[in-house]
């Protein structure tokens, strides 16, 4: 059996669509089990033991539709037998469309189900800690399982070179691996997903000075005046336990780099869901436009613990569309406060 899974999106939904490959294997062990995936998500499944063929969507089948149907072509003569569709925009569709495959899965939208043999609804209310995320990419593999796979949790595969190398860099940049070390997500992937400078500010002052601990900034160099901008808002004395300069080159080194911390805390996105996938705690803030039910992912209260504005103040959602919430997130970021987020920091420090 061959099957092909597509999922051309950001790092945080390759990375917890992989799952998918592991369940198959346990049911296929023999079946060749590809991925599609923007060529830059690769490294959070660089090295995943379930999966054996990557076919990277690029640039060139972004912007030339003759690229596209090359691919798509290719695609076709490996013959696949099912092709899982997980996001369903225009270019999978196009893709899994031509692949020739008898089953052809995806979620459902009305004006693309007739390519597909099979789509599912999503989802809008979670049945366990693994959330929707998990719950809704499980139900994809139904048509071939014939049952829903028991939960499973996103991992990363880091080799022992690499975790070797990061623990020397650490330690050569005067890291105490043996104290506290905590990651912090300064920025996300966007403005509207990114917790205000001088409340993210106050927050890490919090941090440092409920547990004494070391400090890293995760950004990368395009990245690094904001980070400046926000290493620039915390107190004198925080400032003495970041080291600004530390941080990962790569994706790669930053998992790597990631794994030796106490836990990752900041904003939600694909940081936070590689950290959970290496079995780093996480505390996490959600912008006030995305719906926590779909990226708690095993959220327990203790190791995992995330908070949002609609937790702290509801009375700002009554009525409100997702749309509006969105184009207006300055508005609903100014009324997420550290002072709201504080006190379950600390609970969260102390465990």
């Amino acid at each position: 059996m061959k099957i092909l899974i597509i999922q051309q999106k950001m790092i945080g939904d390759v990375l917890t669509t992989s799952i998918l490959f592991e369940a198959l294997r346990l049911e296929f062990p023999q079946a060749q089990l590809d991925y599609l995936i923007n060529e830059h998500t690769y490294p959070v499944v660089d090295q995943n033991p379930f999966i054996d063929n990557f076919i990277f969507f690029t640039k060139a089948e972004e912007q030339s539709k003759r690229a596209l149907f090359r691919l798509a072509k290719t695609i076709k003569q490996t013959q696949y037998d099912a092709v899982i569709d997980v996001y369903s925009k225009f270019s999978s569709n196009f893709i899994t469309a031509l692949s020739g495959a008898k089953l052809k899965i995806s979620k459902y939208k009305w004006y693309t189900s007739f390519i597909y043999s099979h789509t599912f609804k999503e989802s809008k209310i979670p049945k366990t800690i693994a959330g929707l995320a998990i719950e809704n990419r499980l139900e994809l593999l139904k048509p071939i399982l014939n049952k829903t796979p028991e939960i499973i949790q996103p991992k990363i595969y880091l080799t022992s070179e690499e975790l070797k190398n990061s623990k020397h860099y650490l330690e050569q940049n005067n890291i105490n691996l043996s104290q506290p070390l905590y990651m912090i997500s300064v920025l996300g992937s966007g403005l509207n997903k990114t917790y205000p400078f001088d409340y993210m500010a106050t927050l890490i002052d919090d941090v440092v000075a409920t547990t004494n601990a070391q400090i890293l900034f995760n950004y990368i160099p395009n990245q690094i005046k904001d980070a400046q901008a926000i290493y620039n808002l915390c107190k004198p004395e925080t400032q003495k336990h970041i080291k600004f300069d530390v941080f990962g080159k790569s994706l790669r080194e930053f998992m790597a780099i990631t794994k030796h911390c106490t836990a990752l805390i900041g904003n939600e996105g694909g940081a936070v869901n590689m950290a959970k996938a290496l079995n780093v705690s996480t505390f996490t803030i959600f912008s006030p436009w995305i719906v926590k039910a779909a990226w708690n992912m095993f959220e327990d209260g203790k190791q995992h613990v995330s908070i949002h504005l609609n937790d702290v103040k509801p009375e700002l959602y009554i009525d409100k569309k997702r749309k509006e919430i969105k184009a207006s997130y300055r508005i609903y970021y100014e009324a997420f406060t550290p002072d709201l987020i504080s006190n379950k920091l600390k609970a969260f420090l102390k465990n």
